[in-house]
């Protein structure tokens, strides 16, 4: 009779601690988040409280490093002492430090209430800081051709070690290479005159484009990037929210290469196969 007692007094704790810790929920993300290694890196959380009271807790964050077979801890600390109202659901944002990786690898973010109590886990994919290196191969013997009115793709180019030509400093349509990459402008009234018929020029020679558009004002429905064959070649066109931030957006990042990819080897448009694989 004492053992079964114990039990169900340690089950009644288990219980209220559960209860204690339901009104605080951490809401999970669709994606897992995507951010490049490197210290100090954003990572949203978003909390809800389910209770009718406010809830106060000190969020403790563990972090480890995933596999398909193993987990390991890499670190533990204090995030912050939260509060949130009742019914309310608050966006937060932490900053982690993560290891050099070499590839893409899967991070787990544990989110605990007073270093015991689980509340929920975050996923975080994690890339190496030169992805664009990717594009040196891509680009054969000759530089890659960029024209980058904001100089937003040129530092990153240069610090993976692509070479390039600035096309801003030369005729875009004289261009030898086989691979440029035009864009983007702050506003279509900074897009030079004629940079249209320049880059149908460039395509029509060979050489294959992806051209980003510069942001749109209005609501014209388009799709986010298609390809347009030009003689020799091809021009991806790419909306610019695919490829924006991409000193802080890995996903930016990898938007580029593809589109790269795509506009060196152009692939027909195919209805989708939505059958269940085996």
């Amino acid at each position: 009779m004492k053992s079964y007692n114990k039990w169900l007094l340690l089950g009644i704790i288990c219980c209220w601690s559960s209860m204690a810790c339901a009104q605080l929920q951490l809401l999970p993300g669709k994606e897992p988040q995507c951010v490049f290694a490197g210290d100090a890196r954003n990572i949203a959380v978003v909390w809800h409280n389910t209770g009718d009271k406010t809830a106060d807790a000190e969020i403790h964050m563990r972090l480890y490093q995933t596999s398909s077979a193993t987990a390991v801890q890499l670190s533990e600390m204090l995030w912050k002492k939260l509060q949130v109202l009742p019914q309310q659901t608050v966006i937060e944002s932490a900053r982690l430090d993560f290891p050099t990786v070499n590839a893409e690898t899967k991070f787990l973010i544990q989110w605990l209430k007073n270093t015991n109590h689980v509340i929920g886990t975050t996923e975080v994919l994690v890339y190496p800081t030169n992805l664009l290196s990717e594009l040196k191969p891509l680009a054969g013997e000759e530089p890659l051709g960029v024209l980058d009115p904001q100089n937003q793709l040129k530092p990153l180019l240069k610090n993976s070690g692509v070479d390039f030509v600035d096309l801003g400093n030369s005729e875009l349509e004289n261009f030898p290479g086989k691979l440029a990459i035009v864009g983007s402008f702050a506003s279509v009234v900074q897009v030079p005159t004629g940079l249209t018929k320049r880059v149908e020029m460039l395509a029509k020679k060979g050489v294959a484009v992806v051209w980003i558009q510069p942001p749109e004002n209005g609501k014209k429905l388009q799709p986010s990037f298609y390809l347009v064959p030009e003689g020799k070649g091809a021009v991806v066109i790419a909306q610019a929210d695919l490829t924006s931030d991409l000193l802080e957006n890995p996903e930016s990042q990898l938007n580029l290469i593809y589109f790269c990819k795509l506009a060196l080897h152009p692939q027909r448009l195919t209805l989708p196969d939505l059958s269940l694989q085996p």
